[in-house]
Parts: C-alpha cells; structure tokens; sequence
C-alpha cells in the first residue's frame, strides 16, 4: 500500500476527474513509440516516487523514450489506478500498483471501491519489496521486542501504533503483532507515514511500523528507535535490526510496489516491458540505489506478480476477517 494512503472517498475519486466509462484511443501500431508515462499513486517524495523515478532513469535509454513520472495521489493508491485504466492500453502509461491496491483494499468491509483491480488492472511486474520496521520513541521504556510484549502485557490498553490509513501496511503489520502477541495495543489513525513518524517522535504514540525507506532517515539520526524489522533477513540498509521473526514466530511484513497497465494492455507492448524491466533488474547501479534506500529489487514477470497478488490477497484477506478490519468507508 502506498505510504501516504488517504481515504478512498466519492468525493475524492470525483474530483480526480476520471471515470473508467470514457473510451479508449487506438492503440499504436508500434511500441514504444513516443513518451511513456508511469502514474505514481502517492504525493511526490515518498518510497512509490523514489521508486518510480529511479525506474524511470534507467528505461529511459532502454526505451530509447522519454520516461515521466507523473504523481497523481489520492485514495491510497485508487486515484492513480482509476487514471491509468482511462488511458490507451498501449503501453505507453503504466501504473505503480501496490499491494493495497491490488490485494488489500477490496476485501475490507465498507471500503468504496472505483474499479476491480483483477478485471481492470494488467499485471506487468513486481517492483520493489518494503519491509515495515518497528520504530519507537528513543527514551522509551523497553529495549528489546520482548521488552515492549512483556510491557504491553502488564499495561493492556495503554500502549498505542499509529496507522497511516486502514488497510496500509503499517496497519497490517500492527494488527499481526497484536495478534500473534495476544497484547491489546490501540491504533491511532494519520493521514500518512510521515505524520505518523511524527507522532512517535513528539510521544503522542507509542510505536509505529512504518516502512523502513520512509523512517530510514529518522533511525540514523536517532530521531527514534528502530525495534525490529518485518523482512525473515534483516535489511542491507539497517544490518543491525533483527527480523521481527526472531522474537515473534511467523511475523512477516514485507510491503510492495509493481507495475501495471490499463486493463487489456497490447500483449506485445506487454512483452516489451518485461524484456526492459528484466535488463534493469540486472543493472548494478539500480540494485545499489535501492539498496541504499531500504529497498529491495522485484522486477520480473507479468506471472510473478499475479502470484504474488493471489498469494497476498489469501494472506491479508484472513487478517482483515480474524481482525474484523473495516474500510476507511465504513
């Protein structure tokens, strides 16, 4: 999900100025054959633009086309995937889909929905794994993660995470700690991963999992605490953080962002991305930047992804019924 999810109101997929009903252009006979454009679904800034705009850098000469990223946020990610599906199939828009669009969202009660991201998406490719990361204040009363369970064990109800929007990772990944902890931990809800941060730092929360690239900076100023992290490795960016597995068996909270195109998308323009994006997943430079910004490397295949969206849908669709989570709607 995307780092800054905002409520998926009527009125803000009006105001995005889109509907799935307008028709379509001819598709081109050739691809690429002009500007191509990658719709992130997040404000500029973010973990979903960092990544959109290193992509964009290195297909450029590999498209031998100009590459624009073109920020259009909203609805946690459904602004952008409502615009992508008005426009050519033809390969020359694609989408930065996210696992909270493509797997998360439908399946919470209440939540409105602008589209069907199964019947009005096409999967191009992974991008990029996020792992959340467990931050506290730096003066907080406990060390370690069993510290923080046996705390909130002796304190129920007193301890609080923040949630950067229902349904967004950072929201998952709190609700399977409690669970798998049996602690009862209260969630206060921010209109994004950067207030959120904030609410940590000042001490208005007691924790939150935030995705590591968006609370990296903080961590190594010692702005806050990093506890634990959600990947089963710990992360090149933060080789000190232990995985949350190690205190917490079968945790896992791993966030994603991919690619995908309107729906219907030109097969052959389909098989030139992938052959693009499999080049830049080889490309030394990239995997370093993404490295250095707590990312990890995805790229691949039209069938990797839809994997990955079938096996994610399973595993959050069980969350959200055994946490009875609700939609920003409901």
């Amino acid at each position: 999900m995307t780092d800054a999810a905002c409520p998926a109101t009527r009125r803000t997929l009006l105001a995005a100025g889109v509907t799935l009903a307008l028709p379509r252009l001819a598709r081109a006979a050739t691809f690429p054959a002009g500007d191509i454009r990658i719709i992130s679904g997040a404000p500029p800034g973010g973990t979903s633009d960092i990544f959109s705009r290193l992509l964009a850098e290195k297909l450029a000469p590999r498209f031998r086309q100009r590459v624009v990223v073109e920020n259009r946020g909203g609805a946690g990610g459904l602004v952008g995937a409502v615009a992508v599906n008005t426009m050519p199939a033809d390969g020359h828009a694609v989408f930065v889909t996210s696992m909270g669009v493509q797997a998360v969202m439908a399946q919470l009660p209440g939540q409105v929905m602008p589209l069907d991201p199964d019947r009005d998406l096409t999967p191009i490719s992974n991008g990029v794994g996020i792992p959340n990361l467990l931050i506290v204040h730096p003066a907080a009363p406990y060390a370690s993660v069993p510290e923080l369970i046996g705390h909130a064990a002796e304190n129920p109800g007193r301890l609080t995470y923040a949630s950067a929007g229902s349904g967004g990772s950072q929201h998952l990944a709190a609700e399977m700690f409690k669970q798998k902890t049996g602690t009862q931990i209260l969630g206060v809800p921010y209109r994004g991963g950067a207030p959120a941060t904030l609410a940590v730092i000042s001490g208005e929360v007691s924790m939150f999992f935030g995705n590591l690239p968006d609370v990296l900076g903080q961590v190594r100023q010692g702005a806050v605490r990093a506890m634990a992290v959600g990947s089963t490795e710990p992360a090149p960016a933060l080789p000190e953080v232990l995985p949350m597995a190690r205190f917490v068996p079968g945790f896992e909270m791993v966030n994603w962002f991919g690619l995908a195109g309107p729906r219907g998308m030109d097969r052959a323009a389909l098989t030139r991305w992938t052959e693009a994006l499999l080049a830049v997943r080889e490309d030394a430079d990239y995997q370093r930047r993404m490295r250095e910004n707590g990312m990890a490397v995805l790229l691949g295949t039209p069938e990797e992804l839809q994997a990955r969206i079938d096996n994610d849908k399973r595993i959050w669709g069980e969350l959200i019924r055994s946490a009875g989570l609700q939609g920003e709607n409901a």
